[in-house]
């Protein structure tokens, strides 16, 4: 097996497809291109296609970020349910809450969330999580409308605790370059603990570059750093986290 990029976002990058071809080149052959609002979740779907599409192990994910929540799930909702049964698109998000920065008003955020589980359930879509600095009230909106079958918290930035809450819930975790950050001892004590076939890793490039590249512009093809700082954690082979990551990822946007 190879290793599978669970989040990322490409179409920042100056040209796409260069930066798909270096991932390649690194091992990296399966790819989810995820989206923040409905014009850049449709650029993901057109750019996938364009670049292989499933055939090519490229899929988009079309959500809207709880930076944008204030501005209504009406255009992402109405995309969702022009692509419904298209394959390119295999999850809703990225959705959730993030009140670290408020950028929209918290029950603007909580209303936008809860409209995007209920389409990932209408729709028997994966559902990806941005939680940040909003624990309590993102298993409140999940507790009210039903965690979907299919549901990973990405970039998971908690520890064991809340490693726990999401696993009894059914989700799955991500875990991206921040695993790899000397202060990130919490997070890399929840990868320790999450069971095998539960964890995926993601770059969600361009942010968080893994040590030894952080500070700088992340890529895909940095995947497997992320990869090896995962398995430092659990004390695997890399080899052992490629495998199970890529399964994971599989059962989580329906490849399996």
């Amino acid at each position: 097996m190879t290793w599978t990029d669970s989040h990322c976002h490409v179409l920042r990058d100056e040209d796409p497809a260069a930066t798909v071809a270096r991932a390649r080149a690194a091992g990296v052959d399966r790819f989810v291109l995820v989206g923040t609002e409905a014009e850049e979740s449709r650029r993901c779907v057109e750019t996938a296609r364009a670049l292989g599409g499933p055939e090519g192990g490229l899929w988009a994910a079309v959500g809207l970020h709880p930076h944008d929540a204030k501005t209504g799930t009406g255009p992402v909702l109405a995309l969702l349910d022009e692509l419904a049964g298209d394959p390119v698109v295999v999850a809703v998000g990225e959705c959730g809450l993030d009140y670290h920065y408020g950028h929209s008003p918290a029950e603007d955020q909580k209303r936008a969330f809860a409209e995007q589980i209920q389409a990932a359930h209408r729709l028997d879509l994966a559902l990806v999580i941005h939680s940040r600095s909003a624990w309590d009230d993102t298993f409140a909106v999940l507790e009210a409308e039903g965690v979907p079958e299919r549901t990973v918290f990405h970039c998971f930035t908690g520890g064991p605790e809340e490693a726990e809450r999401c696993l009894s819930a059914g989700a799955y975790l991500s875990f991206s370059g921040i695993v790899s950050f000397k202060n990130a001892g919490d997070v890399r004590a929840a990868a320790a603990a999450c069971p095998a076939g539960r964890y995926l890793v993601e770059t969600d490039s361009p942010f968080l570059a893994p040590v030894p590249h952080r500070g700088q512009t992340n890529e895909p093809g940095f995947l497997p750093l992320v990869g090896a700082a995962v398995a430092a954690a659990r004390g695997e082979s890399v080899e052992a986290v490629e495998a199970a990551s890529s399964s994971a990822a599989a059962a989580v946007f329906g490849w399996a």
